[in-house]
């Protein structure tokens, strides 16, 4: 950092006062990287420590939902808060341990989650302490290398969300690009090159101590749930607070590789030279580890990105899933981050347009979502308690597919949530006839369950919004804001 522009000076809490300052700083870093796309940054350890950053780092930990799930030490949010110390007690230990440069990660403990085909999802949950100081070093790592993402990133990133990629598909696709490469990277977070990693930090980041700390992280091992200790040569493990920012710098690789050969004040004629001289174009739209590829050309250009793609991934030690990867045209339809994408007939013209509504797989994991809110263990459940569950699980799911078009999906899922309380109704009172049981979940006047307090939420009344594309220009948090009075 230039000495003319201090940052490192003291700030006591996670005050209102507090977070301005850190986000002050962080605006300065993200600017300063803007401007000098070369310049690496020396003296970040101490905003690592520093007492505002801790705290906010601290906030961010407390806030997430994973506060109530304990590391290897068993210990959650919770247990510190109501701890001897208390907060500023913990945080003071921890700045003092990095200031003393006694401050050692300890293994994740790693846990199996259920995901997708009967498969199981490695998880690390890092200790409450590593969580603190992960968070801390994202809030200080992530408005430098913002500055060097590409727009066609979305995942894990500010400000951006699934949605922005399924539109971003959705134009492209209606500007030609109908051919998808649709990549699977096969144990992304499991996989990545440490030293490719740190390589890729070091262009950015030149204070060793916050290298050596990032390091530590990765090195620290995992814990899993027979109780060994394993090693981690290799990987990000899931769920560290820290881990998506390393695998999007790790994973920019693909991003710089297809921005590359586009970037100049000449880019849109080369791409239109090289069109007519019969080369394809290709786009690429990453969410996280997920990605497609669209292809303005034919085919067998499509099917030859594999190679391509499988040798820059290899650059940091990743490699692409043979049976997930693969080429389909826009007609054919594929799906990505939950929704099914594909282009057909309007119903009632003859105009081809580019849709999109929750796919197939989506609809599978809500119906099987709902059967299990209202399994074997839920019998005693009041009404009103299971509609309250049941309106989480499904509004959320609707929140999130509202932008799509998506009215019959929703239908499909109201009968489906009917028929399931209905089934939970006659499990409930066996004996009561039919009749009865009508009256007590529809009462007179209407025709949906209705409890005490409660009606069941009802997907079907979800307004479909057309999500706005909103292109390259997407602001980050530190982004200069216009002035209102100018505006």
């Amino acid at each position: 950092m230039t000495e003319d522009a201090p940052v490192n000076t003291g700030a006591p809490s996670s005050s209102p006062t507090g977070w301005r300052r850190v986000l002050g700083i962080q605006a300065k870093l993200h600017e300063w990287a803007v401007a000098d796309p070369g310049r690496r940054f020396d003296d970040l350890f101490n905003l690592v420590m520093d007492q505002a950053f801790l705290a906010a780092a601290w906030d961010r930990v407390r806030e997430n939902k994973g506060a109530r799930t304990a590391g290897a030490d068993r210990q959650t949010v919770h247990c510190i808060e109501d701890g001897a110390l208390g907060v500023d007690g913990f945080l003071a230990h921890v700045r003092a341990d990095l200031k003393s440069g006694a401050f050692r990660p300890v293994p994740v403990r790693q846990v199996k989650i259920p995901k997708g085909g009967g498969k199981l999802r490695a998880l690390g949950i890092p200790i409450v302490r590593d969580r603190v100081v992960q968070a801390a070093l994202k809030l200080v790592l992530e408005p430098i290398f913002e500055a060097d993402f590409h727009p066609c990133s979305y995942g894990f990133r500010p400000n951006r969300r699934a949605q922005d990629a399924i539109e971003e598909i959705r134009h492209f696709a209606k500007s030609g690009y109908v051919h998808v490469f649709e990549g699977d990277i096969a144990a992304c977070f499991d996989e990545i090159s440490h030293p490719a990693l740190m390589d890729r930090l070091r262009y950015r980041i030149g204070d060793k101590r916050v290298l050596r700390l990032v390091k530590a992280f990765l090195k620290a091992g995992l814990l899993d749930e027979q109780g060994v200790n394993r090693d981690t040569h290799t990987g990000t493990p899931q769920g560290g607070i820290l881990s998506p920012l390393l695998a999007n710098v790790a994973l920019s690789v693909l991003d710089e590789h297809f921005a590359r050969q586009w970037i100049g004040p000449d880019a849109r004629n080369a791409r239109d030279r090289h069109r007519r001289r019969g080369g394809a174009i290709y786009r690429l739209i990453r969410y996280a580890d997920d990605f497609v590829v669209m292809v303005r050309g034919a085919r067998h250009q499509a099917e030859g990105l594999w190679d391509e793609v499988a040798q820059v991934l290899a650059t940091v030690g990743l490699r692409l899933a043979a049976d997930k990867t693969t080429t389909v045209h826009i007609d054919e339809g594929f799906d990505f981050l939950g929704f099914h994408i594909q282009r057909h007939r309007q119903r009632g013209s003859d105009r081809q347009l580019i849709y999109s509504y929750p796919s197939n797989k989506s609809m599978q994991t809500i119906r099987r979502k709902v059967k299990d809110a209202r399994g074997e263990q839920f019998i005693g459940m009041d009404k009103d308690d299971l509609f309250r569950r049941l309106g989480q699980i499904t509004r959320g799911w609707a929140l999130y597919f509202r932008h799509g078009a998506s009215a019959v999906a929703f239908q499909d899922l109201q009968y489906h949530l009917w028929r399931r309380v209905w089934h939970w109704m006659r499990r409930k009172h066996p004996k009561t006839p039919r009749r009865q049981l009508y009256r007590q979940l529809q009462p007179p006047g209407t025709w949906w369950p209705v409890a005490d307090t409660v009606e069941l939420f009802r997907p079907a009344t979800m307004k479909i919004i057309r999500y706005r594309y909103r292109g390259t220009k997407i602001p980050t948090p530190w982004s200069p804001q216009p002035d209102p009075a100018i505006a």
